[in-house]
């Protein structure tokens, strides 16, 4: 059965000096507040690849999820991969297999993100749980 959970989110991405010298290579660290129906904190690691097009790149993302989603506590990752091209954007987001945790052992699921005009973030997750 599909599941479906969604809320606001609050993000912090800290650019971390990995003294390269390609500057269209990054790395950030992720710290994120979920609420809504998921109470939660993410953190995680992204590498970013930008390009000489304005508006062209790519980015990865491992993210660890802690908390409770509609009342089952618990963890689980997620696996980001996102492009831009020229400003369009696709973006994947899934919770990696078997990386669940206490009552979200067996979690499957993608979430997106939406980011208001006034740059407020928003996440829709459709999920499936086993029975308890």
């Amino acid at each position: 059965m599909t599941n479906h959970a969604a809320g606001p989110f609050d993000v912090k991405v800290t650019a971390q000096n990995d003294n390269t010298d390609e500057p269209l290579l990054n790395r950030m660290t992720l710290d994120k507040q979920y609420h809504g129906d998921l109470d939660a904190i993410g953190k995680g690691q992204m590498l970013t690849a930008g390009t000489e097009v304005k508006g062209s790149g790519a980015y990865v993302a491992i993210e660890k999820v802690s908390g409770v989603l509609k009342g089952r506590n618990g963890s689980f990752v997620l696996q980001h991969t996102g492009t831009m091209n020229q400003n369009v954007p696709q973006l994947a987001i899934v919770v990696v297999p078997d990386s669940g945790t206490d009552q979200l052992k067996g979690l499957t699921g993608k979430m997106t993100i939406n980011i208001a005009a006034d740059g407020k973030h928003f996440y829709d997750f459709e999920y499936s749980l086993p029975n308890p």
